[in-house]
């Protein structure tokens, strides 16, 4: 995969550029969509034989990337996992931290997670060996602060404001942990707590199971560990009225592939092997990377592009001619 590394790079400097027009305009269906486009696009004019199963749908949801896609022009098979905007809601808002990610791997290397919820929690190097789902929170908080020399008051957890988790913000709260909470994006959090220069140490919290697989390939290579569970709708949202059909629909959809409901997944679960790329391109500003900025046809992109076998992590400054692209890209970018 080394020869093509810098190909998916573009792949998602393409759907962040083509999400850009959508910034602010509280449409966040409409952002989706410009970002699938480009990154469809894109994706089939490359030399891969890909197939996606990490997207955002059935075949029958289709204008979505959706699950079982063929992309590419043909040549090496690999595995494709997506996901044109990371926080909708931020881009559609202008918030931070909106971004558009892609990994791609060697045939069967990463889990075909379905479209459901997932606990997660990572971590960097340093703590490592310290994490166990199978343990109650205070207990893995207690053994990550040990693990990284930290009291509890130097220790910071990023975790998405959701009501699902306001025991667990009240519990760390009342440890007199720091606790760093946002709407959406929990891949760019995670990412944060395997950073050296960010405050952040733990990524913990339920959130959507794709983008914990992709999480778990940036979290492989850059040297952190993470795990996963799978957790049914019902758990997630009991006082929703079809909560159970919707879990039932999960049940069957996991039974199909081969993944266990509430089993702990540990990373080596989640991506099983380090033949992979991951490309993770800003749209919004935010702590990881700056976010798209343009100046009339003048655009510039930075991206984290990881390739796992070698452990490379580059941040790509690029600056792109929009209306030097492609025809098709044209009305998507200007």
């Amino acid at each position: 995969m080394r020869n093509i590394v810098f190909e998916f790079s573009r792949i998602t400097e393409q759907g962040a550029l083509a999400a850009y027009k959508l910034i602010g305009r509280h449409d966040k269906n409409k952002a989706d969509d410009a970002a699938v486009k480009a990154m469809r696009y894109m994706m089939n004019i490359l030399d891969f034989d890909g197939e996606i199963v990490i997207g955002e749908g059935e075949m029958d949801e289709a204008p979505m990337l959706y699950i079982g896609e063929k992309v590419g022009k043909g040549g090496m098979r690999l595995d494709i996992a997506v996901d044109p905007i990371d926080g909708t809601k931020l881009v559609s808002e202008g918030k931070n931290n909106g971004v558009c990610v892609l990994a791609a791997a060697e045939k069967g290397l990463i889990l075909k997670a379905p479209d459901m919820y997932m606990e997660k929690l990572a971590v960097s190097e340093g703590a490592k060996d310290a994490i166990n789902l199978d343990l109650p929170l205070k207990d893995n908080l207690i053994n990550i602060a040990k693990a990284l020399g930290k009291d509890f008051s130097d220790l910071t957890v990023a975790i998405l404001d959701r009501e699902r988790h306001h025991k667990a913000i009240e519990l760390m709260k009342s440890l007199n942990i720091k606790v760093y909470t946002s709407g959406e994006g929990d891949i760019v959090m995670g990412l944060l707590a395997c950073m050296p220069f960010s405050d952040i140490d733990v990524l913990y919290g339920i959130g959507g199971a794709p983008e914990g697989v992709l999480l778990a390939t940036a979290i492989r290579a850059l040297g952190g560990n993470m795990e996963g569970r799978l957790v049914p709708y019902n758990q997630v949202y009991p006082k929703d009225d079809n909560c159970f059909e919707l879990a039932e629909i999960e049940a069957k959809r996991c039974a199909e592939i081969g993944v266990e409901i509430g089993k702990k997944l540990i990373i080596d679960d989640l991506i099983r092997g380090d033949d992979f790329i991951f490309s993770l391109t800003g749209i919004t500003n935010g702590e990881l990377l700056q976010g798209v900025r343009r100046n009339g046809t003048m655009a510039t992109t930075e991206t984290l592009l990881i390739r796992g076998k070698s452990q490379t992590i580059r941040i790509i400054k690029s600056t792109h001619l929009l209306n030097k692209k492609d025809d098709y890209l044209l009305d998507l970018l200007l």
